[in-house]
């Protein structure tokens, strides 16, 4: 009797563009999520007061709006990589702004939240959005779909030429 190798190399191979897409809804919308309860006084409001940003307040309501529209982009899919890279750098932002002067590390100055996007993003703008993506439906194809040159069809120096 052969031994279970459940999840098979081949089974997570196929399944990897779509847990990635997964990733990438679920944590899209959990950030817009953050953004619409700041901006609109949704899920309790702003840091769970009930109320809502004073419009345009640097940099509180800036950080929501980038939130709520990242999120909504990354969640769908689209332009994946853009919003990505600002909502980390937002949230890098956020951390470093807000949080670093409290203490040294995220769970002794309530920085989690900003950390974990933070890098959640920076991770998506490197792999791309996944399986179930708008872009994909639009015929934007992200970098890592296209073709990769191999060493036969490579650009080369000229001879003699230092590389």
């Amino acid at each position: 009797m052969a031994s279970p190798t459940f999840p098979s190399a081949l089974h997570t191979e196929r399944a990897k563009p779509y847990v990635l897409g997964l990733f990438r809804i679920v944590t899209g919308f959990l950030f817009a999520c953050h953004g619409a309860a700041s901006l609109f006084g949704w899920f309790g409001g702003a840091a769970g007061t009930g109320g809502t940003l004073e419009t345009g307040a640097w940099p509180n309501w800036y950080a929501a709006a980038i939130q709520l529209v990242g999120g909504v982009l990354i969640m769908a899919g689209l332009f994946t990589r853009s919003a990505a890279f600002l909502s980390s750098g937002s949230m890098a932002y956020a951390y470093f702004d807000v949080h670093q002067s409290g203490a040294l590390l995220p769970l002794q100055n309530g920085g989690e939240n900003a950390a974990m996007f933070s890098w959640v993003f920076l991770l998506l703008v490197f792999t791309g959005p996944g399986a179930l993506a708008l872009d994909q439906l639009l015929g934007r194809r992200s970098r890592a779909a296209l073709p990769q040159a191999d060493a036969a069809t490579a650009p080369t120096a000229p001879a003699g030429t230092a590389r």
